[in-house]
């Protein structure tokens, strides 16, 4: 049976290998501390799933959604941006309803590019972006994201030519890997730069809840005429714990929504209406549990980077996202280190270079378990001597 080239082509699944490896450690009756995946471990707040109760028993929710997504979701995607960014928020034409919002991404491309044009990526970067470059048929080139500029792209070195060809670039912060945050001059260079070479800016903003510090992350939108040149995506995966639940939303620019919903039109029949009622509770009703989710990813954070810390491992705490993007001792390579971890002392991290050349060097940390056995990670790796040589 023929399978399409384009289907051939798109890339290989990064965290498929790191589960194998993960799955055939346990098989063979290890303990592994899974530090590499990206997967909430709480459960949904009970409110929320008792919305979804009441909604499904509801007889019109049994029927086809409207194809572009249900009214009462999108007034509280925007009653949700006034209350949290102070960001207006028209509902009718500036909200698109996504079946995640790697969905989003994946379509976006094809959305406003044609086959052959080009866009930029972040390097490092959510791996999943390269789909939506795969299926869109367009080229890309990437903008590093380096320690010294904080993990921000530095615009001043793209080239004129790259400028030029480039209409399209996404962008994600608090960053996935790296834990990065951006301020508001950042997102002010953005959209100046966006209007001066017509870029259509795509803001992924995936942790949107998880600032540290006193620090609430800035939402792309509240910068003056970003809706002029993008939109912003926002998953209820992390700030909810709705990973499974598959419900974002795309907010903007007008002509950019209207190309997602007719994309749409033509894949999908929106959302199961009982979740997108539950997604508009979850967006309007009492939000404790997020602020709760916030300071226990704050508190793991900060026992985790003190435990490394101990061991003589000198890395840097994230300002932002469920992540910590640590520096590898020397002598090792991303894969190596990770390797190393999880054959020596049964832990397990994603290797920097799958998210990107720019990534070697790095390991991913999920903070997607409790104090203990993020500090008892820590102990493990301390405890080897090949890392106490070489950190020494």
């Amino acid at each position: 049976m023929k399978i399409s080239q384009k289907l051939q082509a798109l890339p290989e699944q990064f965290f498929s290998t790191l589960v194998a490896k993960v799955n055939q450690k346990i098989a063979e009756g290890h303990d592994v501390i899974n530090l590499g995946q990206g997967n909430p471990d709480q459960p949904t707040p009970e409110y929320i799933v008792e919305a979804l109760k009441i909604a499904a028993d509801k007889p019109l929710n049994h029927k086809y959604s409207p194809f572009d997504g249900k009214l009462e979701l999108k007034q509280a995607v925007a009653e949700f941006y006034q209350r949290e960014y102070q960001v207006e928020i028209d509902p009718q034409t500036e909200v698109a309803i996504l079946f995640g919002s790697k969905t989003g991404l994946v379509e976006l491309p094809m959305c406003v590019l044609d086959e052959g044009d080009w866009m930029l990526l972040p390097d490092p970067g959510y791996p999943d972006y390269l789909s939506g470059v795969v299926l869109g048929g367009v080229n890309y080139e990437t903008m590093p994201l380096r320690a010294k500029n904080d993990f921000l792209p530095d615009y001043s070195k793209l080239s004129p030519e790259t400028l030029k060809k480039t209409e399209m670039m996404y962008l994600n912060y608090p960053n996935n890997p790296t834990g990065a945050v951006a301020t508001p001059a950042f997102f002010e260079e953005t959209v100046a730069l966006a209007k001066k070479h017509a870029i259509t800016v795509v803001h992924d903003f995936a942790y949107a809840s998880i600032g540290f510090d006193g620090k609430k992350p800035v939402s792309f939108l509240q910068t003056a005429g970003a809706k002029e040149v993008g939109v912003e995506l926002y998953t209820l995966s992390k700030t909810y714990n709705m990973a499974g639940w598959r419900v974002a939303f795309a907010v903007g620019n007008k002509e950019i929504v209207r190309a997602i919903n007719l994309i749409q039109d033509h894949l999908y029949v929106s959302l199961f209406p009982a979740i997108q009622d539950a997604a508009a509770t979850a967006l309007t009703g009492d939000q404790s549990d997020v602020e709760a989710m916030r300071k226990m990813y704050e508190s793991r954070r900060d026992h985790f980077i003190a435990a490394c810390r101990e061991i003589g491992w000198e890395v840097d705490a994230p300002a932002g996202s469920f992540f910590a993007w640590l520096k590898i001792p020397t002598g090792f390579t991303s894969a190596s280190f990770s390797d190393f971890l999880l054959e020596e002392v049964s832990v397990a991290v994603a290797p920097g270079n799958g998210f990107g050349k720019e990534g070697e060097g790095y390991v991913r940390v999920g903070l997607l378990m409790n104090e203990d056995r993020l500090e008892e990670a820590a102990r493990r790796i301390g405890a080897s001597t090949a890392f106490r040589n070489a950190v020494l």
